[in-house]
Formats: structure tokens, sequence, C-alpha cells
């Protein structure tokens, strides 16, 4: 990504750690903060869709920020707490508002009745086109 590449051309901090999981994130802020330095200056996936669903969707789709309510579905508890850091704030508006794990998600199905493999097929909503390569950022 362009933020290693800076790195490298300019002489800052390396190696570049990434910074996509707020547990790792954690837990360098709390026993290894001579670390913090070298993490990645990205936001997580999640808090990269937020921030985009917020700015740039909400600008094309011609939305107010503020009604929109970003959701997301995650494997990890620490995505709850990424979520409410002071800094993910940054468009103004919270970048998610909230995280489900992945097994909140599946008790809310299973609570409402929904057969997920008997569920008639349907096509994708597709508001930004079927694939970007934002998802190479963090392969760095």
């Amino acid at each position: 990504g362009s933020e290693l590449i800076k790195r490298i051309k300019d002489g800052g901090v390396l190696p570049q750690i990434t910074s996509c999981s707020p547990g790792w994130i954690k837990f360098i802020e709390y026993y290894y903060p001579e670390l913090l330095p070298h993490v990645s200056t990205c936001k997580s996936p999640q808090q990269m869709f937020g921030a985009l669903a917020k700015t740039y969707y909400a600008q094309k789709m011609k939305i107010d920020p503020k009604d929109i309510v970003s959701v997301s579905i995650m494997p990890c508890t620490a995505k709850k707490f990424e979520c409410e850091r002071p800094e993910m704030y940054s468009s103004g508006y919270k970048d998610v508002d909230y995280v489900l794990t992945t097994r909140e998600a599946a008790g809310m199905m299973k609570e409402a009745g929904i057969d997920l493999p008997n569920l008639r097929e349907s096509e994708y909503d597709d508001p930004l086109g079927m694939s970007t390569g934002a998802a190479v950022i963090f392969g760095n």
C-alpha cells in the first residue's frame, strides 16, 4: 500500500505492522506501546467500510450521513470496542454504529425462524459494483 511505500521512501519507521485487528492493536497498546509507531495508520476493513458508507456513499446517493446506520456482523468481539474508539468518528459521524458477532446474528436469525439453507435464491444488492481493489491495501 501507499503508506508502506511512503515509509520506505521517506525513511519512516519499519517494519510496518498490520492494524486490521482491534484485539491486536489493544494488545500492542497495553503490552508493547513502544511498537505503536510501527502500526499502520489504516483503519480496519470494518471501519473503512463504515467511513465510506457515511462519506462517499452518502454523497453519491444524496443521503444525509446522519440517516445511515452502519452495522457490522463480525466473528471477533473486539470489533465491538473498536467502533467505540474516539478516532473512529473522523468524518464527524461514528463510522460503524453497531457490531453484532456472528453468534449474535445467528441467534437472531434462529429466534426469527429464518432457515438459511432453505431460503429462496435472490439477487445481491449492488450499490457500488461487484468488487474493488481496496482489499489489496491490507495485503502489505
